[in-house]
């Protein structure tokens, strides 16, 4: 059906304006609130609409037989749009109506900002005024305000002055006239922390108060008896009319006393229950009851640490005996730190790091009560146990006693760096300048009664003498013993080396045998002396049961090794132990023990008996036995090792004091020239020997050697004369014996030594026997040998003695070459090879030819 134009939609609105109206009742009606619910759908909207224009009977389904209808619809909907409109103005006006009443209340708005803009720019104006007014003139300005500040704070401590002297007014006339201090005891009730603290200052102010108004009581508590007193009352001076007065004194001496206790006990219960702000209030009411000490003592003395300790303290040392035994072994490593004591030391480096953190909370004054714990601590429980380490140390040995000293002193004093680097009150920073104090003066109080004058070197020195003797003690039997019976090997010794070794042996002795040296420490010594308990349990001063041999006299370089190494640790230890300006001292006093044990003892024994042995085979009619000098080695090695423990350890440890330097540096200069005489001794009379038995060999030279008989001429190529055979074998084996035992530059000098004497005897022999012309070629055959012999003593060019060898060959040559050529040679002498060589000196060995 087509639409309807609006002429007919007239029309229609006319022809049937009764179903028109019928048709607009049954019409939705719709307000404003219709549009602004949330649930307000236009397709829902317009359906309604719809639905309510069409009449029941076309909902009911007989749209086949009646025509379409648009006139309720568009009666419907033209009453719809005049509905929207209507709500279209009235929404229109109210928007208009709250638009001017936001621009009403944005004007408003905005005047309000200008009035507080304004109010605020007076403020500063304001405050800029006072601000140049306080930076004015003295008269009206700042400076008059703080003047005024001043003076009212100056009136405030007057004004509390003024009302704390009407209390203690008040409190002495309480206690003067009523025998009481009932007001100062409200205040010790109700005042706190605070409150007692003030009671305490005021409770002294009133005792010296007491002390100068009331002599009478004062008389009294001096034990003086008052005439008018009776009871305990003293009437007073009846001529002066005096009110009766009570013992003020002695009332006020109670109350103090009875608050320290009540403050005590209530810091004693504060600090079980870890209550450490009541901790420091009673530590500061405390603090005026002998600047604190009963509250630093009573923080110390109860504490569980001590109460702990003090039942360990007398129990016996644990150990093993084993361990004990060992640390007396000078050869085994040094021990640590006794168990008991370490386990001691740890238990106080965990007890101080956590006091502190309660000490610094609960008191004002914790620098002073952290110094009476550490004191209590160290000169207590670490000095107790200490003590006892010590003394069974000392019970085990001397050396024992020494390692013990030197493992606790650097375990504790690890200990007081740790606390140091702890902080303990100051942590995590370092401790104060006072706490670092405390901590070294009481590590030193610890070890002051061991060093005491000279009583720790003496220490050092007895152990050192005691082990080397014992390690020489053999040593020193067998060289004593060898002065009774000579023998071909080390001979009698110097009158100043047997005085020291028989000082030695009797000091040794005197030692094993005195009753005063611990069983374990005499058993060590036997042992290093290489003794049997059953000859060091018998009488050790007849020594001779004691067995010894010749290994014993010989020098050791194992025994020096040890002797040296003993030194070294004992320097160590003396370095960790004694103070810094005593060590030059105690160094000097090492050096002379080391040099007179294993220098004068030792080495020059040895070098003295080699020195007198040497001296004796000079005039031998046997060939010599020069073995000894096989020692030689060992004894300039003992030098080597001494003169550079004494250079890198010793002399560098005396550098700050030059005197002591100077002192060692020509001790240990006068020992090693001494040292180097008696060796360069020995060397010289070994060479001596040497050549008096060669000049011997060759005295024995038979004429018949160089003028052999004819029908023995077919020999001449295979032998050589047994004078020369033997002179060669012997030196041959002086050769070997130098070369093993000598080295370098002394060798060098000794075989040149030696070659030059030999060349002079040979020069000298061939000048004593007739050589016939057979008998030159046996001149040539011995002057090879013993060339061969000189050559092979490899000695060095710049000792220029292998020039010297070809006058030797020449020689032999004048011999064996006939008349006509000798001739030549002769004439030639002054160039070539007897180059220097005068004719005079030719002239006895050409007088030894037979042509």
């Amino acid at each position: 059906m087509p639409a309807a134009t609006p002429d007919s939609a007239s029309i229609l609105s006319h022809g049937s304006s009764v179903a028109a109206r019928s048709a607009f009742n049954r019409g939705n009606v719709f307000t404003l609130d219709t549009f602004s619910s949330k649930d307000f759908i236009v397709k829902d909207f317009v359906e309604a609409l719809s639905d309510s224009a069409v009449p029941a009977s076309r909902r009911s389904g007989s749209t086949a037989r009646q025509a379409f209808d648009p006139k309720p619809l568009i009666r419907t909907f033209e009453h719809a749009l005049s509905r929207l409109k209507t709500l279209s103005e009235d929404l229109e006006t109210r928007e208009n109506e709250l638009s001017g009443s936001v621009r009403r209340a944005e004007a408003q708005h905005n005047q309000n900002i200008r009035s507080r803009e304004r109010e605020l720019e007076q403020a500063v104006h304001s405050f800029q005024r006072l601000e140049r007014s306080l930076d004015g003139d003295a008269d009206s300005g700042g400076n008059a305000a703080v003047r005024i500040g001043e003076r009212l704070e100056e009136l405030d401590r007057q004004r509390q002055r003024a009302q704390d002297v009407k209390f203690i007014l008040q409190c002495w006339l309480e206690v003067s006239e009523k025998g009481d201090l009932s007001s100062l005891e409200d205040v010790r009730r109700l005042g706190g922390g605070d409150g007692k603290v003030r009671c305490a200052h005021i409770a002294r102010q009133l005792l010296k108060i007491s002390q100068r108004l009331d002599p009478a009581s004062q008389a009294q508590m001096n034990g003086t008896k008052h005439a008018n007193g009776v009871n305990g009352v003293d009437h007073g001076d009846e001529s002066n009319g005096t009110p009766p007065k009570y013992k003020t004194r002695e009332i006020i001496e109670k109350f103090l006393e009875m608050l320290e206790k009540d403050l005590l006990k209530q810091f004693d219960d504060f600090y079980r229950r870890q209550n450490f702000d009541g901790m420091r209030e009673c530590a500061i009411a405390l603090r005026d009851f002998n600047d604190g000490a009963s509250v630093m003592g009573l923080f110390v003395n109860q504490h569980q640490f001590f109460i702990d300790r003090s039942q360990l303290i007398t129990e016996e040392l644990p150990g093993d005996t084993e361990v004990w035994n060992q640390s007396a072994d000078p050869d085994a490593e040094p021990p640590a730190v006794e168990p008991t004591l370490r386990s001691l030391i740890d238990e106080v480096k965990v007890v101080m790091q956590e006091e502190s953190f309660i000490i610094k909370r609960a008191f004002p004054f914790y620098e002073e009560v952290l110094a009476r714990f550490l004191q209590r601590v160290f000169q207590q429980s670490i000095q107790q146990r200490l003590e006892m380490v010590l003394d069974k140390a000392n019970s085990i040995s001397s050396l024992t006693f020494l390692r013990s000293l030197q493992a606790a002193k650097i375990y504790i004093a690890a200990l007081v760096d740790d606390l140091k680097a702890h902080g303990l009150t100051e942590h995590p920073d370092p401790v104060s300048s006072p706490t670092a104090a405390v901590l070294d003066q009481q590590l030193d109080d610890l070890f002051v009664p061991y060093f005491v004058g000279s009583s720790y070197i003496e220490r050092e020195k007895k152990n050192l003498e005691e082990l080397c003797t014992s390690l020489l003690f053999k040593f020193t039997i067998y060289h004593s013993r060898r002065r009774k019976i000579p023998t071909s090997y080390l001979g009698s010794l110097s009158a100043r080396s047997k005085e020291l070794i028989s000082s030695a042996r009797d000091v040794y002795i005197d030692r094993l045998d005195s009753a005063d040296l611990p069983a374990s420490q005499k058993a060590m010594l036997t042992r290093i002396a290489g003794l049997n308990s059953s000859s060091a349990s018998a009488d050790t001063k007849a020594d001779a049961n004691i067995d010894v041999n010749d290994e014993d006299g010989q020098l050791s370089l194992p025994f020096t090794k040890r002797m040296l190494k003993w030194l070294a640790e004992s320097v160590g230890r003396g370095l960790e132990l004694a103070p810094t300006h005593e060590t030059p001292k105690d160094v000097r006093e090492l050096l002379h023990l080391l040099i007179a044990n294993m220098g004068e003892i030792y080495l020059e024994t040895s070098l003295d008996a080699a020195n007198e042995t040497a001296a004796g085979l000079e005039n031998t009619k046997s060939e010599p036995d020069l073995s000894y000098i096989t020692d030689l080695r060992t004894s300039i090695a003992i030098l080597h090792l001494m003169v550079t423990t004494i250079q890198t350890l010793l002399l560098p440890l005396a550098a700050s004091h030059l005197t002591i330097r100077r002192e060692l540096e020509k001790a240990t200069n006068a020992f090693v020239e001494r040292t180097e005489g008696k060796i360069d001794s020995v060397l010289q009379r070994t060479i001596d020997a040497a050549l008096a038995y060669t000049t011997r060999l060759l005295g024995g030279q038979r004429k018949a050697d160089f003028r052999p008989r004819d029908d023995a001429q077919l020999q001449l190529d295979a032998l050589q004369t047994p004078t020369c055979a033997s002179v060669v074998a012997f030196l041959s084996r002086l050769r070997d014996r130098a070369a093993a035992s000598l080295a370098g530059r002394v060798r060098a000098l000794f075989l040149a030594e030696l070659a030059t004497g030999l060349r002079a005897l040979l020069l000298a022999h061939f000048r004593s026997y007739q050589v016939s012309l057979t008998g030159g070629l046996v001149v040539s055959k011995d002057m090879t040998q013993y060339i061969a012999l000189l050559r092979s003593f490899d000695l060095p060019e710049e000792v220029g003695f292998d020039a010297s060898l070809e006058v030797l060959t020449e020689i032999a040559n004048l011999f064996v070459i006939n008349a006509e050529a000798l001739r030549e040679r002769v004439r030639g002498i002054g160039s070539g090879t007897l180059g220097g060589v005068e004719k005079a000196d030719l002239r006895p060995y050409l007088l030894r030819r037979e042509d």
